[in-house]
Parts: C-alpha cells; structure tokens; sequence
C-alpha cells in the first residue's frame, strides 16, 4: 500500500531549459529550505540553449547513482519527457497537477518528472515536487507493468 511520508532522502537532480530556467531557481530555493541535496546541472540563466541537451546531461548522471529524483524544466515539460525516456532505467512522467504527480510515482515508480514552466504557476509546481518527492511506488501489480517498460 502507498504511502505518503516526509520528502525522501534522496539526491535531487535538477535541469532546465532557458524557458525553464526562472522556475528552475524556485523549486531549487524550495527543495534547499527543506533540507534537500540538490544538484543544478543548469541552464545558468535564460538565453537560449536546446532542451535535449539538458535532459540528455540529467538522464546520464542518474544512470550513475540510483538513489536520485530528476526534475526538467522547460516550456511544455513534454519535450524534456520525450528526451529523458530515451534513456535505459529512465521512467520520466510529465507532471502537471498533484494528482498526475502522485499516480507517477505509484503507478510508474517514475524517478524523473517533468514540469511545463508555461503552463504550471509556482505554487502548483512546488506542491508537484513535493508530492512526487514523498509518494512511494505502489509494486504489486504495477511492477509487472513497469517491468514491460
């Protein structure tokens, strides 16, 4: 049964576009008042980069430890998702309200999330993160389906 709890434990992975990059500083200013270990891979600020590059440069250095969440920020969030799920033993859920979050984490056991900066206000963001932060996955019959990923 899930369960949520207080934030893990875990290293967090964060990584933007330039149109990201504003929202970025907030979740990372949010995550380092609660006490989290946070790593910024950029962008440094908002002239234009390509989104890939970002998501490409998160997705490897968490094939490297397996105890770390990654959140990509750009415009839509989807073209981060897109990028990320390239990569083997990356489950990236585009993330826009806390509901989609949460079913992430218990159905998908997704370990990276993706936010729209254009399309997600701050407050609702933060409460994503949050949320994607403390939700367990579920197992049980969900392993199976994520197994099949």
């Amino acid at each position: 049964m899930a369960r949520d709890r207080k934030i893990k434990s875990k290293k967090v992975v964060l990584a933007s576009d330039h149109a990201g990059f504003k929202l970025k500083e907030e979740i990372k200013k949010f995550l380092i008042k609660k006490k989290e270990k946070v790593l910024d891979l950029g962008a440094e600020n908002t002239s234009s980069v390509d989104y890939p590059d970002y998501a490409h440069l998160l997705s490897k250095k968490m094939r490297k430890d397996k105890n770390q969440f990654g959140i990509l920020i750009c415009g839509s969030g989807t073209g981060m998702s897109m990028a990320a799920n390239k990569h083997k033993n990356i489950r990236a859920a585009l993330c826009y309200d806390t509901k989609s979050t949460k079913l992430s984490r218990l159905h998908n056991n997704a370990n990276v999330m993706t936010i729209g900066a254009k399309l997600t206000k701050k407050n609702v963001a933060l409460k994503c993160v949050s949320t994607f932060l403390k939700t367990d996955f579920d197992g049980g019959r969900h392993s199976r389906r994520v197994k099949k990923i």
